[in-house]
């Protein structure tokens, strides 16, 4: 209920939404129960009998299609699916070569959010000389933005030739990305004497882009120790974007720590968000990506890095569901 009794439609609209996947699946297992039901009466019928030996194979066949099914929908949501996502990329071992592919993930992320009709807005972007990055943090919305990226945070790997490399060897470096469920303002209260703002001038890329005004805005979250920073051109906006960013990094440390408790006692899971972890290898000479956590290996990595990422994540949601289902029933 919202203040002074009143129904808050917005809440009772989104608990509807979730529910009604459940109340389909229910009505549709009932359904074939029922048609299985009737099928099996009208055998002891002469007329009807060679009609039901047609049709019960078939409904039969169903059944357990039909009842994973409705054990999937009653499965435990994670509340933040719905939400839209920062997703932060950062150069990790590696040096330039490292902040190059730091930016082809940056351009693969941007593509695969594209291809599925979700909104992208870059928060923050730093370049290297050579045109890599040194860090980025990119907003994603759309329907389920969360639930279709969270498992790609973690240390991502590359072995391929640097394009500073005469000699032809491969080189092995990465990058890490982080990826966040946004926070709402009722997530998260950040107390005025909790943080410290700076302002200090944006560095451009050089000549007319450098940006001559004291707009860059850096908050320091003192209980936390969590900096960040915004430089777009106007200082306001960048107000805006760095207490965005730390909210939804301080909700990330609550989720991660009631995570961290759950799971103390449970094995490594694909769910586990820990972004120390190797999860990916893209293997330039050999055209190949192996995703360590599900042991899945694809030869279309041209692909790949055009943002074609629907086979991987579906396969990582598939094998978290399964996790889940067995926990359920065990």
């Amino acid at each position: 209920m919202a203040e002074g009794g009143d129904i808050d439609i917005a809440a009772v609209a989104k608990e509807y939404s979730d529910m009604r996947p459940v109340v389909e699946q229910i009505e549709a297992y009932r359904v074939l129960l029922s048609d299985i039901a009737e099928a099996e009466a009208m055998l002891a019928d002469p007329e009807m009998k060679e009609l039901a030996e047609e049709e019960l194979p078939e409904l039969r066949r169903a059944l357990p299609e039909a009842e994973a099914a409705l054990q999937l929908s009653l499965l435990p949501k994670d509340a933040a699916d719905g939400r839209p996502a920062l997703i932060e990329i950062r150069p990790g071992t590696g040096g330039d070569e490292a902040a190059l592919f730091a930016g082809d993930l940056l351009r693969m992320y941007h593509r695969y959010a594209e291809a599925r009709g979700f909104k992208v807005e870059m928060l923050e972007e730093s370049s290297t000389e050579l045109g890599g990055i040194k860090e980025a943090v990119m907003r994603v919305s759309g329907q389920d933005v969360f639930a279709r990226l969270k498992f790609e945070s973690g240390v991502h790997r590359v072995q391929r030739v640097p394009e500073t490399e005469s000699g032809g060897r491969i080189h092995t470096s990465a990058a890490t990305v982080a990826v966040l469920p946004e926070a709402e303002d009722v997530d998260i209260e950040i107390h005025p004497n909790d943080i410290r703002i700076d302002t200090m001038r944006a560095s451009g890329s050089g000549g007319q882009h450098v940006n001559t005004t004291d707009s860059a805005v850096r908050i320091t979250h003192i209980p936390s120790g969590i900096v960040v920073t915004s430089s777009e051109k106007s200082q306001h906006r960048n107000r805006e974007i760095a207490m965005q960013v730390l909210k939804t990094r301080l909700f990330d440390a609550e989720r991660q720590k009631v995570h961290d408790e759950r799971s103390a006692n449970r094995a490594e899971q694909v769910g586990s968000g820990d972004r120390s972890e190797r999860i990916r290898t893209y293997n330039f000479p050999q055209g190949r990506m192996s995703d360590h956590r599900i042991n899945l290996t694809l030869y279309k990595l041209d692909a790949i890095m055009q943002g074609d990422l629907d086979e991987i994540i579906d396969a990582l949601i598939a094998d978290h569901q399964s996790q889940l289902l067995a926990e359920m029933n065990g």
